[in-house]
């Protein structure tokens, strides 16, 4: 296999599209215990920087109030649940995506609902109350958290219109409506507030050019635009779960580009553009998104998808999510990256190798992205098995790449203490040379058998509610396989070079840190004789 030579001048930068956003269930779920600890790990491990999910305006949040008592009759609007959800967002450094929906019961036109908490999907009967409704919001946001907080949350106009389950008869025209009038409210409240749309699903790409011109027809503003992203087919469904075909990450990359070539032309083109959902499967209970091949797929969407958008969403961050109600099972194929009970799938893995990187890109490739921090010269791979869809081959058991790759090589300063012992015996050829001549590696893996929660899950019987035991047993599971060891360093005229193997597992995601090898070894210390056996030079027997 020929090896990769990766050059010293960085190529580019990394960028922070691929955790700008995450998903999260409807809104009201950010009160539960296993919710928050979740987020909390995210945090710490990946760090979002905002999230969006459905239903701030559902009737589970109770914003939207009317009364009809004591001869008093009106509309009132209630924010304790708000307030508490976002208090969590920010406490723990997570700022709101704001998406506006469904619509309370009290000001619906119909009866039409989704999911089954039951969001009503149906347009509002008097826009003039919905307008009230989105300012009453914005202000109250802006009243307690102040205005330059929430000119930092985008305002994202409903969800998936094009689709009659989201939008009464999918009524384009009923939805410019409502974007009108949503938008306007908006920026009643501030001009400078982010607002967008039309949160399209895939495959509904006759909808851009309709909307660009409507926008533009009545002067409305469109300060981003949003659109959603699977690589999915029809559901094959089975009790409690689905089976779908899939296609292969590039299928993902290209939905991510055709809004811009699409509006390429028009006075919509160039906007910021956020894929405020994407996936592999759009199943909340399809068993893909526990595998590693859900990661493997999604390595190269990531470590690419930045050219493309300015966000993209991972559809969701924990299986703490009931669109179609209280999971049956643990494992159940939920769009978790974490499952309940903070257990970690390989896809987390993916976003937490993607947070260690650096933010100066060396090279990308098909299986491969390194990078280099600034501040500390680490070189950082992320390494991949290309992966294919439903109609390609079966990918191997092995995966092997090859990489020549620059390191900084500083020299290693004597302490006065290995100069005291000058003349003591030299028991290693790297350790007290004027450079240290190797980098320490640092190896993460996860695949079918390594760091996989649900391959153990399934060795257990598949328990629907695993005992704390079990539990024990899947976070241990979870953890990726880990090595350490050293490579020499190859001197070359910029500072020197390593040559870095990797075999990788059946649906394998590595993470390779490098960093340069500072020996403080002394010279007195042979690790051949920790069994007390005698040194065969016999100098100090």
């Amino acid at each position: 296999m020929e090896r990769v030579f990766v050059s010293g001048s960085g190529s580019g930068v990394l960028g922070e599209a691929w955790r700008t956003c995450v998903g999260t269930g409807r809104f009201s779920l950010a009160l539960r215990q296993d919710y928050q600890e979740s987020l909390a790990l995210v945090q710490r491990e990946i760090g979002v920087r905002h999230a969006r999910g459905h239903g701030i305006l559902h009737d589970d949040v109770a914003v939207h109030r009317t009364y009809d008592a004591a001869g008093h009759r009106g509309t009132a609007y209630a924010f304790t649940y708000v307030d508490q959800v976002v208090d969590t967002y920010l406490r723990l450094g997570v700022k709101p995506f704001l998406e506006l929906g469904f619509m309370p019961q009290a000001l619906a036109s119909g009866d039409q609902t989704v999911f089954w908490w039951q969001g009503n999907v149906t347009p509002p009967r008097d826009h003039a109350e919905w307008a009230d409704l989105v300012r009453a919001l914005l202000r109250h946001l802006v009243d307690r958290y102040g205005i330059d907080e929430v000119r930092t949350w985008p305002v994202e106009v409903w969800n998936e219109p094009n689709l009659t389950h989201f939008w009464a008869g999918a009524d384009q025209e009923a939805y410019f409506r409502l974007y009108e009038t949503s938008v306007l409210a908006v920026k009643d409240v501030d001009a400078s507030l982010q607002v967008g749309g039309p949160a399209i699903s895939p495959g509904a790409d006759d909808w851009w050019e309709p909307f660009a011109e409507f926008v533009t027809r009545r002067d409305l503003p469109a300060d981003f635009l949003s659109v959603h992203a699977y690589s999915s087919g029809p559901s094959q469904h089975v009790p409690f779960g689905v089976y779908q075909t899939l296609r292969g990450p590039q299928h993902l990359l290209d939905q991510f580009a055709r809004p811009g070539k699409i509006l390429a032309g028009t006075a919509l083109a160039g906007r910021p553009l956020h894929v405020t959902e994407f996936n592999t499967s759009y199943r909340p209970d399809n068993p893909v998104h526990d595998t590693a091949w859900n990661a493997a797929c999604l390595a190269p969407v990531l470590a690419g998808g930045g050219e493309h958008a300015d966000s993209f969403s991972y559809w969701t961050f924990s299986d703490v999510f009931e669109e179609e109600g209280v999971p049956a099972s643990f494992f159940h194929g939920g769009f978790g990256m974490l499952a309940h009970r903070q257990v970690r799938k390989p896809t987390y893995h993916l976003y937490a190798f993607m947070a260690r990187m650096g933010q100066e890109v060396l090279a990308r490739g098909v299986d491969h992205l390194v990078t280099r921090h600034a501040g500390t010269g680490q070189v950082t791979v992320l390494a991949w098995q290309p992966v294919g869809g439903t109609d390609d081959p079966a990918e191997p058991d092995r995966h092997e790449i090859r990489l020549s790759l620059p390191v900084a090589t500083p020299l290693v300063e004597r302490t006065p203490l290995v100069e005291l012992v000058e003349t003591s015996r030299q028991v290693s050829t790297s350790s007290t040379s004027g450079g240290s001549g190797r980098v320490f590696v640092m190896r993460h893996d996860v695949d079918e058998l390594a760091g996989n929660a649900w391959a153990a899950w399934r060795e257990m019987g598949r328990p629907a509610s695993p005992s704390g035991r079990q539990l024990d047993a899947l976070h241990e599971a979870s953890e990726p396989a880990r090595r350490a060891y050293s490579l020499p360093v190859v001197p070359t005229a910029d500072g020197g070079r390593v040559d870095l193997d990797l075999t990788l597992g059946r649906h394998g995601v590595t993470l390779v840190t490098l960093d340069p090898v500072r020996d403080e070894t002394p010279p007195w210390l042979d690790d051949s004789r920790i069994l007390g056996r005698t040194p065969s030079d016999k100098d100090d027997a």
